[in-house]
């Protein structure tokens, strides 16, 4: 009885001992491992589509892509800098056709949650907004080129496809731009946003 004690007590101990060394490895391990960067920086390139309005309340499709560039600063916050660019050819068959730039920065906010490979933003950014290659009617004429300020809200959601790859499977945004149209001088739209994300 004292013999099957003494090697219960024994083994316990050596069980013990070797956890407890572990934890201590690991734990100095880990104090040897370099911080996390207090931000991270990431590269989105997508293929746009942007569902407009004209005066009277008809709609139509514009094309093109854009570039953002966006700065997480402090757990999940931070900043992107948004170009992009759209084209249509002939508005609803007028023969009429129209380009757009807008350039744009704020604020964005990233949720992930722990272990997981997606993460949700959402954001706020205002600029300024070029048209050209169309008409814009104004009081006293035609402007073939205005300049605009452009406000954008929206959000998206991204998938990560390895450390430093990542799929944005959608993006969309509110889109105002002030533009002559000889009416409201204002057009407000819809634009959707897919493409790669690249993470340094």
């Amino acid at each position: 009885m004292r013999t099957d004690l003494r090697k219960t007590l024994f083994i316990g101990a050596a069980i013990w001992f070797i956890t407890a060394s572990g934890l201590s490895a690991q734990t100095a391990e880990a104090s040897k491992a370099p911080a996390a960067a207090p931000y991270r920086l990431d590269l989105a390139i997508t293929y746009s589509a942007t569902l407009s309005d004209v005066v009277g309340g008809s709609n139509f499709w514009m094309q093109g892509g854009s570039v953002q560039a966006h700065g997480e600063l402090y757990r999940g916050l931070g900043v992107v800098g948004d170009l992009s660019g759209s084209h249509q050819g002939n508005i609803q068959s007028s023969g009429v056709s129209l380009d757009m730039v807008t350039t744009t920065f704020g604020p964005r906010y990233t949720w992930q949650p722990a272990h997981a490979r997606y993460s949700f933003y959402g954001q706020a950014l205002a600029g300024i907004a070029n048209g050209f290659h169309s008409d814009f009617p104004t009081p006293s004429g035609v402007v073939p080129s205005p300049v605009s300020l452009a406000l954008k809200f929206g959000g998206g959601l991204n998938i990560a496809l390895t450390p430093h790859v990542g799929l944005r499977a959608l993006e969309a945004n509110w889109l105002r731009t002030q533009f002559p149209n000889s009416a409201t001088n204002v057009q407000n739209s819809c634009q959707l946003n897919t493409g790669l994300v690249l993470r340094f």
